[in-house]
């Protein structure tokens, strides 16, 4: 395994820096080593070290994978419309997915069986 030293950062494919008011907001489009691109957000505070008397920036990061962005942004669109209106969404009931029915019968297998039938259709 490579060390933290040796290992290639992956480069920005897009990024947009949003400021608002003490923070900044970074949005990077970044890619997997399989060329799958995942968004992080990166929320950046200015603070100050009162006993080293400097500055420094704390930051937070949110990675968000594109197979999760239809339900980050159901998710982020049902709070805004919360704070904005007040309006409390409807949750959607899960829909129960019926189990297969398989038969009534059970089959009693044993260990030293399986591969058998493998066996038994090369003769």
């Amino acid at each position: 395994m490579e060390d933290k030293g040796t290992q290639e950062r992956r480069e920005d494919i897009f990024s947009k820096a949003v400021r608002a008011g003490k923070r900044t907001y970074f949005f990077d489009v970044k890619a997997t080593k399989s060329n799958q691109y995942y968004l992080t957000i990166t929320e950046s505070k200015r603070r100050f070290n009162s006993e080293q008397g400097k500055f420094y920036y704390e930051k937070h990061k949110v990675f968000l994978y594109q197979e999760d962005f239809d339900k980050f942004r159901n998710g982020m669109d049902d709070a805004m419309k919360f704070i904005l209106t007040g309006e409390k969404p409807v949750e959607e009931k899960k829909q129960e997915v019926p189990v297969a029915e398989t038969g009534t019968e059970s089959v009693d297998v044993s260990f030293e069986d399986l591969g058998k039938e493998e066996l038994n259709t090369t003769e």
